[in-house]
């Protein structure tokens, strides 16, 4: 089995690659690469796309990859391998991203991101730091997962999902913050994984069981 981690240039992919690939020797997931070869990410069993810094610059640095854009619509939609879309990987999965300007994003799971606004004028933006998930739907990717359990946030735009069903897991800051979102063979986490320690790396082994 082959897991593709998208490489477009939108960030530092060293400790999403290591992470992945730790949990895939204790899983007995196969092979995990890091690439920006559209041929691997067609191919590929499962897909995963990582993103930081603001959502216009990662969807055009996403099209203007040559033949990426076409591979994740191929491996995803096509032949629906199970994808994870991490931070502004998750949020690329929404209808339009609203950051500075009007983006169209995947249009994979209904809905926008805006950025955040608390209700107390307190917190600050970004959402930085550790927060606890709270579970709105079961799902395999929470096998060992709690509410409760926390995980590492860095961003300052959230996920609206237009159909409620399709937002997994939200933390509280200062109103409901999306956290995880999925739709059939599809995840987005809004946190990094890579960085929520053991609660992180169960997610990160669940995705790479998971049989959708």
């Amino acid at each position: 089995m082959l897991t593709a981690i998208v490489d477009y240039e939108s960030g530092n992919l060293h400790s999403a690659e290591k992470a992945f690939q730790r949990m895939a020797r204790e899983v007995d997931a196969g092979t995990v690469v890091v690439t920006g070869d559209a041929d691997v990410v067609a191919r590929a069993d499962r897909v995963v796309l990582p993103g930081d810094g603001a959502f216009p610059a990662c969807a055009a640095a996403l099209r203007d990859h040559s033949g990426l854009f076409d591979a994740l619509v191929e491996a995803v939609e096509i032949r629906a391998r199970p994808f994870l879309g991490i931070c502004v990987g998750m949020q690329l999965m929404a209808s339009w991203g609203r950051e500075y300007e009007d983006s169209p994003g995947l249009d994979w799971v209904k809905g926008e991101v805006v950025r955040i606004t608390p209700a107390d004028a307190a917190l600050k933006v970004p959402h930085m730091g550790w927060n606890d998930l709270v579970i709105d739907t079961p799902h395999p990717v929470f096998d060992g997962i709690e509410t409760g359990d926390h995980a590492y946030f860095v961003h300052s735009y959230q996920f609206h999902v237009a159909d409620p069903a399709q937002r997994l897991a939200h933390v509280d800051y200062g109103g409901d913050v999306t956290a995880v979102i999925g739709r059939g063979t599809m995840l987005g986490m809004q946190f990094h994984p890579e960085k929520s320690q053991a609660a992180g790396l169960r997610m990160i082994a669940n995705f790479l069981r998971w049989t959708p």
